[in-house]
């Protein structure tokens, strides 16, 4: 191999490495915006959760409150 063929493959490499390392922070920065967001979902769903458990009863009377059908 000469010196020439040994820097082509060098140069290859760097090219190759530095387009890894271009990939990775791309993902990394992803990652990190989605982990964001699920934080920012999770956040949400509980207070959507604890704003049903504090709803008042709807209109609609309970099985034991209910008077019977006309036809019983």
């Amino acid at each position: 191999m000469t010196k020439q063929d040994l820097q082509a493959q060098i140069d290859e490499l760097q090219s190759k490495l530095a387009f890894q390392e271009h990939t990775i922070d791309s993902l990394n920065e992803a990652l990190s915006t989605q982990q964001e967001q699920m934080i920012d979902m999770e956040r949400k769903l509980k207070f959507v959760i604890d704003k049903i458990k504090t709803l008042q009863q709807s209109n609609i009377a309970s099985a034991d409150e209910e008077t019977p059908p006309p036809h019983y």
